[in-house]
């Protein structure tokens, strides 16, 4: 990997395509390959980087990736060294991308270079070294602190984003890693074709591995074990609708799927809803995230779930909706709004709001909404997503839903969100 800096090949290949406008060889990751660099962007899209393509998600073929991250190509980058996604909330560079290429580090956001870069990388990240294998992040909780993790070798630097300090250790029992990704908080270190699980503090390897990644990280003919992969063959999007859809406290999407257990989870990852939440085999009718809680609404039961390295029942629960909410069910959607306390509650062409700190919970509010057949909503940071079948609509807030009156442009849902393909 070390050895490949560089590269006019790459650069030529991509003046030859992009003149004759033709198709070209790509790299097919079925075929077995050793990724340069694996990460999530702010949006919880996943990109895996080999050389100077790039795949975006877990189904679908390769790209130039100067065509998604396009300043990239102005630096005259054939490949990336590793990648990751910085998690440090009380930070302006929180999810920025940061990529690494010899002794330089950019940064990234919304897939823009930020003004400044690239910057060498001991200016950003004192004490890193030059030609790095791969790097991870590690949010407070998984690691002592928020940390970023820098492999180089059997050597690790583990860098508390805080205080900058950096210790150094070596996992001899660790495989050299080419890449590293986290997912539902456990963290993965890729070499050749395969990956091993291992914890970030201790580096000591969880289970049996190594495994191949083409089980479990993407959709190969003749391979998977739960689901995905194998023969599986992605539904057309227009045949595919949203059940439910959250993001965590940490702005991590989960869409469900289904009436059976499968969940696509961190924007187009096929899953088994049963590993998570064994007590919820039939699918959901609604979710919603609130103060490190998972809410899961089946009928007329709710199930609440700790959030963590993994999910855990709430001793005491399902609860019914009267119960826990102060509502007949069943509902349609659920969604609670970044840093509010508020649940709103879709059920059929009304909305209800029901404060989440008030003892006993009831109805607050009710309005009714000139949009019907609502699957599932979601708030983010930029407004209400409102999903219909294959389509969504944006509203600025819940107040903007609930008064219009007219519904705006619909917009088709991301292939990524769900798991379908065009």
């Amino acid at each position: 990997k070390r050895l490949k800096r560089y590269s006019c090949i790459g650069l030529l290949h991509f003046f030859f395509n992009a003149e004759d406008g033709q198709h070209h060889d790509h790299p097919d990751r079925c075929d077995g390959i050793e990724f340069d660099a694996i990460v999530p962007d702010e949006n919880g899209v996943t990109y895996f980087f080999k050389d100077n393509h790039l795949w975006r998600g877990f189904t679908g073929s390769a790209h130039f990736f100067n065509h998604t991250f396009k300043e990239l190509d102005d630096h005259h980058i054939g490949h990336i060294d590793a990648a990751f996604r910085m998690h440090n909330p009380d930070s302006e560079d929180h999810d920025h991308i940061y990529f690494f290429l010899d002794d330089k580090v950019f940064s990234y956001y919304n897939h823009t270079l930020e003004e400044g870069y690239p910057k060498e990388i001991n200016k950003v990240f004192k004490e890193i070294p030059s030609h790095l294998d791969a790097a991870v992040e590690c949010p407070k909780g998984e690691c002592v602190t928020d940390s970023v993790l820098f492999f180089k070798g059997h050597v690790v630097y583990t860098y508390d984003i805080s205080t900058k300090v950096v210790k150094e250790k070596t996992w001899d029992h660790l495989p050299v890693c080419t890449s590293a990704y986290r997912w539902l908080e456990h963290h993965y270190c890729f070499h050749g074709n395969s990956f091993t699980r291992f914890n970030p503090v201790t580096g000591v390897v969880e289970g049996t591995y190594p495994k191949d990644a083409r089980n479990y990280f993407m959709m190969c003919p003749g391979f998977g074990e739960f689901g995905h992969g194998g023969n599986y063959q992605p539904p057309k999007c227009s045949d595919v609708k949203l059940d439910a859809i959250t993001t965590d406290d940490e702005g991590k999407p989960y869409a469900f799927i289904g009436n059976s257990d499968i969940l696509w989870a961190y924007m187009s990852f096929l899953w088994i809803v049963i590993s998570f939440w064994k007590e919820v085999t039939e699918g959901v009718d609604a979710v919603f995230s609130y103060t490190d809680k998972l809410y899961m609404i089946k009928g007329e039961q709710v199930y609440i779930y700790k959030s963590g390295a993994g999910y855990t029942l709430i001793e005491g629960y399902p609860k019914t909706l009267k119960e826990e909410l102060g509502i007949d069910g069943p509902i349609t959607a659920s969604f609670v709004c970044p840093s509010e306390h508020t649940v709103h509650i879709i059920q059929g062409s009304k909305m209800m709001d029901v404060d989440l700190t008030a003892t006993p919970r009831a109805v607050t509010s009710e309005v009714p909404l000139s949009i019907s057949d609502i699957d599932a909503v979601l708030c983010d940071a930029d407004g209400v997503k409102v999903y219909k079948g294959s389509q969504y609509y944006e509203y600025a807030s819940p107040m903007v839903l609930a008064v219009s009156r007219i519904a705006p442009v619909p917009q088709n849902v991301p292939r990524e969100i769900l798991g379908c393909q065009d």
